[in-house]
């Protein structure tokens, strides 16, 4: 079946290149967090009292913002986005807090960044919609107790392990985003390469998400590239084939790994049989920072089981071996691998 795009106005296109959705029903997966979030909308609507703070977790490109910024849009109310890693002091915040209108919503990305004062002085802005601000100095300081107009906080972090368990207390619902199936994945490519002007085949839009690690970021980048090539190379319609050539040229194999991962399995595999290994070397013997590896390279290969991590390091699974289509060594202790070690040694 051929998909063929939605004929849009100028404005509307213009308004499409962010493939986000706008509303919570337009949201493909993760139904259950859509469900319990439903649910609080629609009461804190009927009883007309602000919506209880919100923490979303889990992993980049899963819709931690896009669940942030529908929701204002189903309350009707305005929306304020603030970075953690921006909010430095707690004099950045006062802007937003005091700007907040009745029912509004502060969005604050990467919340685990928050600097410590800056998390304290957060706590009575969300318990008792009220800051304590210091005036003056020494003998002369005093402090000015400030209302605040009844607001949501909404938090998203990647890494909920950095956050104290005094601020997770103060968020009354707490979601985790969880990684797509096929299904999913494959209808929101569907979904956006109409709102692209693009027709594509369900076949080439199944398996652009087979390629895109279970993560709607990561099939939107692949979408976007697979226009490209079919604009440049073909009629500008995806299909199957045209799909798998795009991204073989990107360097995209069937489990969605680009050339870094396929690197790091082949270093793992090549220079240090296998493993166990420390992470560090590996970095240092890809001339890459230790810091990518870990955060960019390695929950997708672990996720995937083609690598563990042990107490010695890290090591190739027989999953990894057969993806790189190498024999996995033989068992220690085997005359085999002892021949082996011997042979390395020289």
């Amino acid at each position: 079946m051929v998909r063929q795009p939605t004929l849009h106005g100028s404005q509307q296109a213009d308004d499409d290149r962010d493939l986000r959705p706008q509303r919570l029903n337009e949201m493909v997966g993760q139904r259950e967090v859509f469900q319990r979030l439903e649910i609080a909308v629609d009461a804190a609507r009927k009883r007309g009292e602000p919506l209880g703070h919100i923490l979303f977790d889990g992993p980049p490109g899963l819709g931690k913002t896009t669940f942030a910024t529908c929701i204002p849009h189903e309350l009707g109310v305005s929306l304020q986005i603030a970075s953690g890693a921006a909010l430095a002091a707690p004099k950045d915040l006062i802007p937003y807090l005091t700007n907040a209108e009745e029912g509004s919503v502060l969005f604050v990305d990467e919340i685990h960044r928050l600097p410590k004062t800056v998390e304290e002085f957060l706590y009575p802005a969300m318990e008792d919609f009220r800051i304590d601000l210091i005036l003056g100095e020494g003998v002369n300081a005093r402090t000015l107790n400030m209302n605040l107009k009844p607001f949501t906080l909404i938090g998203a972090t990647t890494r909920t392990g950095l956050l104290s368990a005094p601020l997770r207390d103060r968020f009354q619902m707490r979601e985790h985003l969880d990684f797509y199936t096929i299904a999913e994945l494959s209808e929101i490519v569907c979904r956006n390469a109409d709102k692209l002007n693009v027709a594509i085949d369900d076949d080439a839009a199944q398996h652009i998400a087979h390629r895109s690690r279970g993560t709607p970021r990561v099939a939107n980048n692949r979408l976007r590239w697979v226009r490209d090539y079919v604009t440049s190379k073909a009629d500008g319609r995806i299909t199957q084939n045209l799909a798998i050539d795009a991204l073989k040229m990107q360097g995209i194999d069937r489990l969605g790994l680009d050339g870094q991962d396929r690197k790091y399995l082949e270093t793992i595999e090549r220079v240090f049989q296998g493993g166990p290994v420390g992470v560090e070397a590996v970095a240092h013997t890809m001339n890459t920072a230790t810091d990518t590896l870990i955060d960019e390279v390695e929950p997708f290969l672990l996720r995937s089981e083609l690598v563990i991590r042990t107490p010695r390091g890290r090591k190739l699974t027989a999953a990894g071996y057969q993806h790189l289509g190498v024999a996995p060594p033989p068992p220690a202790g085997t005359a085999e691998a002892e021949a082996q070690s011997k042979l390395f040694e020289s």
